[in-house]
């Protein structure tokens, strides 16, 4: 079967095109390896993002008595 390939996020599973709607999967993926491996992905850019986040709110902190 070939591709697109979407990782599905209500039903935690790779499916075809022919699956749930765009707005509740990610992707497409050329194969379904890239779709089963597509929400560890997302979730180490979220992890990423998150301490990105931290370290630009503490940058410049205890530089006045404001902060």
């Amino acid at each position: 079967m070939r591709g697109p390939w979407y990782w599905c996020l209500i039903h935690a599973r790779v499916e075809p095109e022919e699956g749930c709607p765009n707005d509740r999967r990610l992707g497409p993926y050329e194969t379904r390896e890239e779709a089963a491996d597509a929400i560890a992905r997302t979730r180490e850019r979220t992890a990423e993002m998150d301490r990105a986040d931290r370290s630009e709110q503490e940058w410049g902190k205890g530089w006045d008595d404001r902060d």
